[in-house]
């Protein structure tokens, strides 16, 4: 395995096509943009790659029983999916931010099941070359990125009745060795970091939608491949390298990336699903099962780092002890030990499929999301309101060194004794950007909009059956005497 030094090492020899604010960046990962976001995923590494945290950061591989990084295993049994979740929560709680691997993960859980179904089914050989593929992945422990979301424009409209049709991703081209591709995915976390990116349908597709169910391996450099950063509130703080404004070194959210394919040739090798609609809505639903039981654990490591924050700004203003700010730092933690319950019970109650791996339990799986969308907000509220109207006012790092006003605001923002106005303002500012605009749309929309659970929430319920156990046990229909 890698350690986080080699991971960045190992960026450093591709040649992808990366723009930002209307420029193509020469060096990427030394850009401050994504630079925050490359040194979060090494620490994924240097966690796994340290051995104090092993027996969740570490797996066997079901491939060839070597040891590999959890990043790129697959759940094989429920404890895997336990440890995932855990996993989640220390990184989370290491990193204070979103640590963008849990998307390859899944993706490579999700193309492993339904590979098979479809190789049983049609007699293809997706699985074989998926595994294939996947060995390779442990092997030189690299990171991917799932791409699944596609810009739809007239949402309305099926893919292929679009006035358009490149704003689906689709095969434009077959080839006896392989497809070319065109289209765009959005919103895609780790992209612009990861080695490789996983290309997946977005929904389930009928017959004549047949070329828009694809699913592939492109390398992050593919000739024909770009990707646009996206802008983040605050972002350009990033370019204030040493200051307090700047923020922690790992930065915010994740660096999602629109990736635009102009005919991407993609060889047979790499190709994992090409026309197979009827299995395009198992891998999504799949897909987003496991995607979504993730955000149980992530989210509260990120929210351990965000409560201790909170109550250590309290502390600063002197309010730590007064009953009505512990009753909403405890609020905090009901919300976040809610979600991550949520999380481990989806895990606890998973399902061995075909394939192999196994899948949480849909239904608490969407749940977590559905309160995650929820609860994100609630908890940035709660901040809000211990740490104050501060959080949006405070003058700038460079105001705080000037000559002439420095020492008046080091004067004037005094907390409690004992404790320094920098490292009041450094809480400040991770409280500030933990609870942004970025983060809160991160949280309602990441993994699918909270009307996409609630779909898949009433359809896992089973209604019928309920109305069937209301009525054998309230005794409806049966004759009066």
């Amino acid at each position: 395995m890698m350690n986080g030094a080699q991971y960045v090492e190992s960026l450093k020899k591709l040649k992808p096509r990366i723009f930002y604010r209307g420029v193509r960046l020469d060096d990427p990962y030394g850009h401050p943009a994504l630079a925050p976001h490359v040194r979060t995923a090494a620490a994924t590494y240097d966690l796994a790659a340290g051995g104090q945290h092993d027996e969740i950061m570490t797996a066997t591989s079901n491939l060839d029983g070597a040891k590999i990084s959890r990043f790129t295993h697959l759940f094989w049994s429920v404890d895997d999916l336990i440890r995932k979740i855990a996993m989640l929560r220390l990184i989370g709680r290491e990193t204070g931010t979103c640590f963008q691997r849990c998307v390859g993960l899944d993706a490579i859980n999700a193309l492993w099941s339904v590979t098979y179904d479809v190789d049983k089914a049609k007699g293809t050989e997706y699985h074989r070359r998926f595994r294939t593929f996947l060995a390779r992945l442990q092997r030189e422990d690299l990171m991917s990125a799932g791409a699944m979301t596609d810009p739809k424009g007239d949402r309305s409209l099926a893919p292929w009745q679009q006035a358009d049709p490149d704003l689906y991703v689709h095969i434009v081209l077959r080839r006896p060795d392989g497809v070319v591709i065109r289209g765009a995915k959005t919103h895609i976390t780790g992209a612009a970091n990861s080695h490789e990116i996983f290309v997946m349908p977005t929904l389930g597709l009928p017959p004549e939608g047949a070329d828009y169910a694809v699913a592939c391996a492109v390398p992050i450099d593919a000739p024909g491949l770009s990707l646009v950063f996206g802008r983040q509130s605050n972002d350009e703080r990033k370019e204030e390298a040493g200051t307090i404004d700047c923020g922690t070194e790992w930065g915010v959210v994740g660096g999602e990336s629109t990736l635009i394919f102009e005919d991407v040739f993609v060889p047979n090798e790499r190709v994992f699903m090409a026309g197979e609609g009827e299995f395009a809505g198992s891998l999504v639903d799949r897909f987003s099962a496991w995607h979504r039981a993730n955000y149980g654990g992530c989210k509260a490591g990120n929210a351990d780092v965000l409560l201790g924050a909170t109550a250590l700004l309290a502390e600063i203003h002197g309010t730590i002890k007064n009953s009505i700010v512990r009753d909403k730092l405890t609020e905090i933690v009901h919300l976040v030990e809610t979600n991550f319950a949520g999380a481990i019970g989806s895990s606890a109650l998973g399902k061995r499929l075909p394939a192999g791996n196994w899948l949480v339990d849909p239904l608490l799986a969407n749940t977590v999301k559905q309160n995650v969308t929820r609860f994100v907000y609630q908890v940035g509220r709660l901040t809000h309101d211990i740490a104050g109207g501060l959080l949006s006012t405070l003058p700038s790092d460079a105001d705080f060194q000037s000559s002439e006003v420095g020492g008046l605001l080091e004067k004037y923002f005094a907390g409690k004794e004992g404790f320094s106005t920098v490292d009041k303002r450094k809480l400040c500012r991770y409280i500030e950007g933990m609870t942004s605009v970025s983060t809160l749309v991160e949280a309602l929309h990441g993994a699918g909009s909270p009307q996409a659970q609630r779909i898949v929430m009433l359809r896992q319920a089973d209604l019928p059956e309920k109305t069937r156990q209301a009525k054998k046990v309230i005794g409806l229909g049966k004759d009066r005497k």
